[in-house]
């Protein structure tokens, strides 16, 4: 009874040795990036209050129908609009600085340079400014976020190994 048990699932054992999560190198092991649970992410009204998944900065959830082109902002962006690059699987920068950190943006423009290229030849990621973050910088994926008050660029790296891991729309471009 247990052998032709057995037969069955062995050749299963492989799969659970499966991971989902992509190879990280050994020198982003000592970096943690949040991630929030699977939440529904519905197009709604831009207007409307529903946006993300209740999270500051929101890593996911409803969003608006449209995105924004990857580049760097002067001027704060709705989440709601670069909530609709997460689920593209772009990268968002996002800062809180009303003193200025233009060392802190030129860090966050360096991870932009390093992010997925869209077969449009355009950087899947953008900068923006956020005003009300607990921390004065965040670097978001969807479903992850790295929280920082001077961002390490080799943390922004390894953040971008997952870039697409977990975006219900992967790989799509970005309008420059």
């Amino acid at each position: 009874m247990l052998r032709p048990l057995f037969a069955l699932l062995l050749p299963l054992f492989p799969l659970l040795a499966c991971s989902t999560e992509p190879d990280v190198p050994k020198e982003c092991e000592r970096f943690t990036f949040s991630v929030a649970p699977e939440v529904s992410a519905p197009h709604v009204l831009c207007e409307s209050s529903a946006c993300g998944n209740g999270l500051n900065p929101p890593t996911a959830g409803p969003h608006c129908g449209y995105t924004l082109a990857c580049r760097t902002y002067d001027a704060e962006q709705p989440p709601c609009v670069w909530l609709h690059n997460l689920e593209h699987g772009h990268a968002v920068f996002l800062y809180d600085c009303p003193e200025g950190c233009p060392e802190e943006i030129a860090k966050l423009e360096q991870a932009r340079d390093a992010a997925l290229v869209g077969s449009n030849g355009v950087r899947r990621a953008l900068v923006t400014p956020a005003s009300g973050l607990p921390q004065r910088v965040a670097a978001i994926l969807w479903r992850r976020v790295y929280l920082t008050d001077s961002a390490d660029p080799d943390a922004l790296r390894c953040l971008l190994q997952f870039q697409d891991q977990d975006a219900p729309e992967p790989r799509l471009d970005c309008a420059p």
